[in-house]
């Protein structure tokens, strides 16, 4: 699986490297570009922390996952506000943190000149927004009039309001005992329940090779039998033998 970071500011590739520079945390289209195009269509995983930035960068970036021909999985991990909120729409599947939130608003600009030059600015971030606005609509279904008014209106989101409104499709870490999903070949996975038992065997038996009362020698009908040895017992559990042999 792929793994694509979109952390720090989101920047094009020419200030990026002015980020690399002086050791700045940032995001643009060739690093992601990189990534994807490296000959393999392997799922990507997408982990998003980012303010947002560049608006065409994170166009850019959107419009790279959305055409990728392999699975897009998105994980906000703590926040995917402006450009990286449109960033997130390009996941086939998007989860968010539960501590994690989520912002879109309309885009703004740095600008200097006189009223036509002004009113020309107000026409082309108008523009953007409209651009920006179908990412969103392809994602939740929401019509584009009431998504701009939530851009216009700066809108949080908490990810089960993210979810509610279908910019995001689960909460994660909400379900304990998650889906397993095996793709392997010539050995089968353990159970997780087995992984848990193990895991608490490893944390009994630490610096130590000595069994439990559990798994002690037993002796039936006063003759003592020979018990498989720590190893066996544990590959046993891990395996999920113990649990067959008790009938669960």
């Amino acid at each position: 699986m792929k793994k694509v970071k979109i952390t720090g500011d989101i920047v094009d590739n020419s200030t990026a490297r002015f980020y690399q520079w002086f050791g700045m945390d940032a995001t643009s289209p060739a690093e992601i570009d990189g990534i994807l195009n490296d000959g393999n269509i392997d799922p990507v995983e997408v982990v998003i922390n980012s303010g947002g930035g560049d608006v065409f960068a994170g166009s850019e970036i959107y419009s790279m996952l959305r055409s990728y021909a392999g699975n897009v999985t998105v994980n906000i991990m703590g926040i995917a506000a402006s450009a990286a909120s449109v960033i997130a729409m390009a996941g086939n599947t998007v989860n968010m943190s539960p501590t994690a939130q989520m912002m879109i608003h309309k885009a703004w600009s740095y600008q200097q000149g006189n009223a036509d030059d002004h009113n020309h600015e107000a026409q082309v971030l108008s523009s953007i927004d409209d651009s920006l606005v179908n990412a969103y609509v392809a994602k939740t279904g929401i019509n584009r009039a009431d998504i701009l008014q939530m851009m216009q209106n700066e809108t949080w989101m908490t990810a089960q309001n993210a979810v509610d409104k279908g910019f995001a499709d689960n909460i994660m870490f909400q379900d304990d005992k998650q889906l397993q999903i095996a793709n392997s070949l010539g050995h089968t996975l353990p159970k997780k329940d087995a992984v848990k038992k193990f895991m608490t065997m490893i944390t009994e038996f630490k610096d130590s090779e000595k069994p439990t009362s559990v798994i002690k020698n037993q002796t039936i009908d006063n003759e003592e039998r020979s018990t498989p040895s720590l190893r066996d017992q544990k590959l046993a559990i891990l395996f999920g033998k113990e649990d067959e042999k008790n009938g669960n």
